[in-house]
């Protein structure tokens, strides 16, 4: 008797039949199947987000049982034989059953065919290569894949290192799949070929690489995988050295202990050098957007010094200068490295102040300087750091008086 997943909410919603509906009324029974990561994930009990289906239809007929049921048809990657259909307003993505008629490690020219098992063979993984009808039954052929995924074996399909020339991405597949999925040791063969082809991963586009490692470091838990990067030389690819592997561990284990966001951006902050000029080097050569390469440089900057003993004072100053956002970061990045046991009340004290203070804003502008009798120019700028700077000196005092009254002590003292 074939196993079955069964009949799950994300299977019987009207949006997914009515995408199954309208392959089947082109197609017959049994033209489409789910596969991947619907698969995977509702076979050993994770969410499912993204539905992808294989179909023995090509392209073309794909687009047009779409439209026939009036339902939009994006052509995502025709030329690898994908449509995304959008069915109440979710995507779906559709590929047609393929074989790789030829491969570079970074591109694959495909032909189309109506066999299952030589679709499963060009897939990476063997937990990935499941298939499952619409009724919940399930398809395994390569004969490992339902055993490797609830094992949490990551294992290619077929000879581990013909599978990476394939696509260099797979080397970062592999440790993101062990970060995601994995448990016990990693597979032998895979880790000997992930480490003889590392240095291909500089074929690889900036887009690819970055993507797939964001992904991996937004795992629950990734510090296996990471370090097993490290041991082989993978890591060392594509970060610059020296990598702080104990900083990252630490944030990690701050994160699990106090029930912090997992936060992908933060912990690739944690495995860069200190160096404020090379971590927005490094965001620029991986094509990161431009908002996480400013929050890589913010969190590197060199100053102020955060220490668990800060005063509320200079907890204030720091938000102040530095903002929400750059505040918690540089203060989980120096927890991270820091002696935990002893100082975790302060540092969480830190955090919770941060978290819950509004800076306030300075009540003074250009045109209090201007009619305190400062000329326009940038002597009004500079009149408007110092009294800024001796407010915030002052804790941020809640007297516009006192402060004006500064701004005309200032004034008289500047030569015009």
């Amino acid at each position: 008797m074939s196993e079955t997943i069964g009949h799950r909410p994300w299977m019987t919603a009207a949006e997914t039949a009515a995408v199954m509906d309208a392959l089947e009324a082109a197609g017959g029974a049994d033209c489409a199947r789910y596969v991947g990561g619907c698969v995977r994930n509702t076979l050993i009990g994770k969410p499912v987000s993204d539905i992808d289906i294989a179909t023995r239809l090509a392209p073309g007929e794909v687009t047009a049982a779409l439209k026939a049921a009036k339902l939009k048809a994006v052509p995502t990657g025709v030329e690898h034989g994908t449509v995304t259909a959008i069915s109440g307003g979710r995507p779906f993505e559709i590929t047609t059953l393929r074989r790789d008629v030829a491969t570079d490690g970074r591109r694959a020219v495909v032909a189309f065919t109506d066999d299952w098992a030589q679709d499963a063979r060009r897939r990476d993984f063997t937990l990935n290569a499941l298939y499952a009808q619409r009724d919940g039954t399930l398809f395994d052929p390569t004969g490992h894949g339902v055993a490797d995924c609830r094992a949490g074996r990551i294992v290619f399909v077929g000879e581990a290192e013909h599978r990476v020339r394939e696509d260099f991405l797979r080397i970062l597949r592999f440790f993101r799949f062990f970060a995601w999925y994995g448990s016990g040791p990693a597979d032998a063969a895979a880790l000997a070929a992930c480490e003889s082809l590392k240095g291909e991963l500089k074929t690889l586009s900036a887009e690819r690489v970055s993507r797939e490692l964001l992904k991996l470091l937004a795992a629950d838990d990734p510090r296996e995988a990471v370090g097993l990067m490290a041991r082989t030389g993978v890591l060392g690819e594509v970060l610059p050295a020296p990598i702080d592997l104990a900083r990252f561990e630490g944030l990690v284990v701050i994160e699990d202990e106090t029930l912090f966001e997992t936060d992908p951006v933060l912990r690739l902050a944690a495995l860069l050098p200190d160096d404020q000029a090379g971590a927005v080097q490094f965001a620029e050569r991986l094509r990161l957007s431009n908002a996480d390469r400013d929050r890589l440089a913010a969190a590197m900057a060199p100053a102020p010094e955060f220490k668990s003993w800060m005063s509320p004072r200079e907890i204030r100053r720091a938000l102040y200068r530095l903002g929400a956002q750059a505040f918690r970061d540089r203060a989980k990045l120096a927890w991270a490295r820091a002696e935990r046991t002893a100082t975790t009340p302060q540092w969480r004290g830190m955090i919770a102040l941060g978290e819950g203070w509004t800076a306030p804003a300075f009540p003074l502008s250009g045109e209090d300087v201007i009619a305190a009798g400062v000329p326009k120019g940038p002597m009004v700028g500079q009149v408007l750091r110092e009294v800024e700077a001796w407010w915030i000196d002052h804790d941020f005092i809640d007297d516009k008086l006192s402060t004006v009254e500064k701004l005309k002590s200032v004034a008289q003292g500047m030569a015009f």
